[in-house]
């Protein structure tokens, strides 16, 4: 039998959840609305970063590597300069899917 993937490799996925799905998860939206620092710092102690950093494109693009997450760091940064505050809420609920499937 031939091996035509390396172990360990999957194909690459989407996040879980839209940009601008925000009735997926309203309290995550309001909390992003009315509180940003309090949402970029639980998901900066989820990813086990700095929470004084901020949370940036950066974290994102770390993110999606890790997740093998369809994207580049260009997009990552034109989405983060376009909604913060999308981009943070979606990287969230991410979190919060994948903490429910066990894989994060």
């Amino acid at each position: 039998m031939a091996v035509t993937n390396q172990p360990g490799s999957y194909a690459p996925s989407e996040f879980q959840t839209g940009l601008c799905d925000f009735s997926d998860d309203c309290g995550t939206c309001w909390c992003g609305l009315f509180c940003y620092p309090c949402l970029s710092c639980t998901i900066a102690r989820d990813m086990n970063e700095c929470c004084l950093c901020g949370l940036t494109w950066a974290t994102r693009s770390v993110y999606r590597t890790k997740y093998n997450i369809r994207g580049s760091l260009l997009k990552d940064f034109i989405v983060h300069i376009w909604c913060p505050c999308c981009a943070t809420c979606q990287l969230r609920r991410d979190i919060d899917r994948r903490k429910e499937q066990g894989i994060f």
